[in-house]
């Protein structure tokens, strides 16, 4: 073939119908020879071939005991309104050899609009793992610093679970899920880090856990690092529950995205987390009735419902709540592990709710004089 080679811009699709059988060669003899002529010389089918406008014509046969149906592509190189006067052509055969038959088009792909689509996805993903994993001159430099100092990792408990060197001696721990997760905190110059290593939790860590005075957990972000959160809080006390960005995981975070997640942890702990304290002894009843409820309610998102003696109505989740408010009476005191929110104080105002008890209390545009209080507040949490 012989001219300027031309880049596929257009896939025109038909699909055809023969009466009778026959071959891929007379299905292409009649693509070719039937459309000769019709549209003018510079629209000849061997002539756009021929100057690499038309490339090479595919086509599919599968017959019958007495008809054959198929498909053909034609790659074009020209513009739209070329590729649709090819398919009119092509559509205007009514024979294959003696039999009778019938061509129709059912496409004409843009190539180009497939590549751009492939292009961009493509693009995505590379900026993505480029973000992630990438680490500027001055983290480098930080790592050589952290590595030089505390950058060694080492093993604890009987399974031999990976952790880093200052873990025995720190008063807090950072879980993580695996090895590559304890070597990069060590780069962003965490080193009380220890890798749980897989879901079941081992009793080891459990151990750890109670002997340190805040235990912190850093897992991936994905749908299994939330998975492995569930499993943590069923055994483990946490402190702090934290996950890396959505869809990254804690190996692939920079060391400056890591000191930026537990940075404030940090430094809460350095300074001396303070204990909480009741605000005020008029609270201390309810601060009692609270601190028998609490450590069977922290960490379970659910709502728990009390009538004037205490005695329990419900115990749903929090999500369920506020319809479970409205078909309920003779609640005085509701607490739950979330936030008091503007739809929750309605609710809980219709029910009749006296006291509703938080972890933390929205900004409300009209409490209507209901009792409203943190555990904070009452020295619990």
């Amino acid at each position: 073939m012989s001219g300027k080679s031309g880049i596929v811009k257009y896939h025109v699709k038909l699909s055809y119908e023969v009466d009778g059988l026959v071959e891929r060669a007379d299905i292409i003899g009649a693509i070719f020879g039937q459309t000769e002529g019709l549209l003018g010389p510079e629209m000849n089918l061997n002539e756009l071939q021929r100057v690499s406008k038309v490339g090479r014509i595919e086509v599919n046969a599968k017959s019958t005991s007495n008809t054959t149906n198929g498909d053909a592509l034609i790659p074009m190189s020209t513009d739209i309104d070329t590729c649709a006067l090819i398919a009119a052509g092509i559509e205007s055969i009514d024979k294959v050899g003696p039999f009778d038959c019938k061509f129709k088009l059912e496409a004409i792909d843009d190539v180009r609009a497939a590549k751009k689509d492939d292009i961009v996805r493509r693009a995505k993903e590379i900026k993505q793992k480029w973000a992630t994993k990438t680490v500027s001159e001055g983290e480098s430099m930080l790592n050589d610093v952290h590595q030089g100092d505390a950058g060694k990792l080492s093993t604890y408990g009987p399974s031999k679970l990976t952790c880093s060197s200052g873990l025995t001696t720190s008063n807090w721990v950072i879980l993580v899920e695996g090895r590559a997760d304890v070597i990069n905190l060590l780069r962003a110059g965490y080193d009380n880090a220890l890798a749980i290593e897989g879901a079941k939790i081992d009793e080891s860590i459990k151990e750890l856990c109670d002997s340190k005075d805040t235990v912190v957990a850093f897992l991936d972000g994905d749908r299994s690092g939330g998975f492995i959160l569930k499993e943590l809080q069923s055994l483990v006390t946490l402190d702090y529950a934290l996950q890396a960005d959505t869809g990254v995981e804690v190996e692939e975070l920079t060391p400056q995205r890591i000191d930026e997640i537990l940075r404030p942890i940090a430094d809460e702990i350095k300074e001396g987390k303070p204990a909480p304290k009741l605000k005020s002894e008029d609270d201390k009843p309810v601060a009692e009735m609270a601190a028998k409820i609490y450590p069977n309610l922290n960490e379970t998102l659910e709502a728990v419902a009390l009538d004037g003696d205490q005695n329990e109505i419900f115990k749903v989740p929090i999500s369920e709540v506020v319809s479970k408010l409205s078909s309920q009476s003779g609640i005085k005191y509701l607490l739950l592990d979330g936030i008091i929110t503007q739809r929750l104080l309605e609710g809980a105002k219709n029910a009749g709710v006296e006291c509703v008890i938080g972890h933390r209390v929205a900004k409300l545009s009209n409490s209507d004089g209901m009792t409203l209080k943190t555990f904070g507040d009452l020295g619990v949490s």
